[in-house]
């Protein structure tokens, strides 16, 4: 069983990563834990592949398992409703356009 933890985004796009690779979406968030902090998620498709790390870190040029590693599966089902949300305004907005 996994924790679902409280999450605010600042910011969702899609990419579609290139003519061959898996698309996925890049998620910027601030989370509520004791060491909250704005953080990056890459959420693919696929279930379970959702990778988080911190985006300070990241400026420090800081990517090492077990400094800037944290358990996407934590992070997963809040990511996974922000992105369905966007996905509805997305589709809204283009129904609004179509009817305009």
């Amino acid at each position: 069983m996994t924790n679902d933890i409280s999450i605010r985004i600042l910011n969702i796009d899609h990419h579609r990563n290139g003519i061959g690779g898996a698309p996925f979406y890049a998620v910027v968030f601030r989370d509520s834990g004791e060491r909250g902090s704005v953080k990056l998620a890459v959420v693919f498709d696929q279930a379970a592949h959702v990778a988080v790390l911190d985006i300070a870190k990241l400026a420090d040029c800081d990517v090492e398992f077990g400094s800037n590693s944290w358990r996407g599966d934590q992070y997963e089902p809040g990511l996974r409703r922000a992105i369905k949300r966007r996905e509805r305004q997305i589709e809204k907005a283009i129904r609004g356009r179509k009817e305009a």
